[in-house]
């Protein structure tokens, strides 16, 4: 695997909708905000852990994604309440093969247990970018259909949940701006989520049971 890894903050909220629900306008979140024209994402991320779900009983996520502008590998450790540190490496040529500079950073918590896939998560997003008086991307607003799969023994692919919500992530702006979308969504329906993931969403007790 080549390429040099990249990393960054993750400042986000994350909202349960129903399938109905209407996205409100946000237009004017902040003075002279706009909304940018909706663009469809097709993602299919592949989750990555020890048989006992060692990182995510860590808050620690670590996945391989096909499909929109940052597709890659994604390890995301816990940096404080609503944050994450996430680190990036390119696609490389397998499907399984873990990059060994992302593995080296989870050995601590995997220790001598192999990591495999433990869940398999496919995305219609939505996503809409609220953008500031001067054009610049202030948040991410990422409307998601989620298909999720527990894979069982051998080549079972495991049986679907599918739900829907609506992720808030800071790129240029503020806290503010989360505040500002957080209280639009709220107004037409939306709950702030229940589950700090995707992942912990999918896996439901079994997750809990790990971070215990």
């Amino acid at each position: 695997m080549s390429g040099e890894l990249t990393e960054h903050l993750e400042i986000e909220s994350k909202f349960d909708v129903d399938t109905g629900f209407v996205v409100p306008d946000l237009n004017g979140v902040a003075d002279g905000s706009g909304v940018s024209e909706p663009e469809v994402r097709l993602l299919a991320a592949h989750y990555f852990d020890t048989s006992d779900l060692r990182l995510i009983a860590a808050k620690i996520t670590f996945r391989r994604r096909t499909g929109g502008p940052d597709e890659g590998w994604h390890l995301k450790l816990p940096a404080g309440a609503g944050t994450r540190r996430e680190m990036q490496a390119p696609l490389g040529n397998s499907d399984t093969a873990v990059p060994p500079q992302l593995a080296s950073l989870v050995s601590e918590w995997a220790g001598d247990e192999p990591l495999r896939v433990v869940a398999v998560l496919e995305t219609r997003r939505t996503v809409r970018n609220l953008t500031g008086a001067d054009g610049e991307n202030l948040a991410e607003v990422a409307d998601d259909l989620v298909t999720g799969r527990v894979p069982g023994p051998g080549d079972d692919p495991g049986d679907p949940v599918t739900w829907r919500e609506i992720e808030v992530e800071l790129v240029s702006g503020g806290q503010e701006i989360l505040a500002a979308a957080r209280d639009r969504l709220v107004a037409a329906g939306a709950r702030p989520s229940r589950f700090p993931s995707k992942l912990a969403r999918l896996l439901g007790t079994r997750a809990a049971a790990a971070a215990d």
